[in-house]
């Protein structure tokens, strides 16, 4: 059965909830987006939610980030939705995968289960003041890791069937 996740912003006019297969936080993004955005902790694209299920009380902004691929700018797919009025970052929601919402880790409440392992990706885009701390069990990327979000939570029996 999905795991129930019910998350907020941190001055509580936005409030979520929705349900989740995979509600294990293990992915590090070191881009630039993940890092300016969320301020280095949101981590897009780390929980997956179930699109259908999301309920949500309060006003949300969204941005679509800009991506530069090749020397072309061009402007992402993926609407990162924040409270309008204190700027937290909640969740990444992109149409091109309209079954899922992204809840970031970091605005969820609910007690999440902790990563038997991580992977950290985008390394390439990693500051140099940032310490990369992998572990053994952990998977290093420059771009994007080899699994799927659900096929990562099956492999390490942290899928919520």
């Amino acid at each position: 059965m999905p795991m129930a996740l019910e998350g907020s912003c941190r001055c509580g006019a936005v409030r979520f909830s929705l349900q989740s297969h995979t509600p294990v936080p293990y992915q590090l993004c070191y881009c630039t987006i993940c890092r300016k955005t969320g301020g280095g902790g949101g981590y897009a694209v780390n929980l997956g939610g179930i699109a259908e299920t999301m309920e949500v009380e309060g006003r949300t902004a969204v941005y679509r980030a800009e991506i530069e691929r090749g020397g072309v700018c061009e402007v992402s797919t993926g609407e990162r939705n924040f409270c309008a009025a204190c700027g937290s970052e909640l969740w990444l929601y992109d149409p091109t995968w309209p079954e899922l919402i992204h809840p970031m880790a970091s605005a969820i409440d609910t007690p999440l289960p902790p990563a038997p392992a991580r992977v950290h990706l985008m390394l390439a885009d990693k500051p140099d003041w940032v310490p990369l701390n992998a572990g053994p069990e952990d998977e290093c990327y420059d771009g994007y890791p080899a699994l799927s979000l659900a096929d990562w939570h099956r492999k390490h029996g942290v899928w919520a069937a």
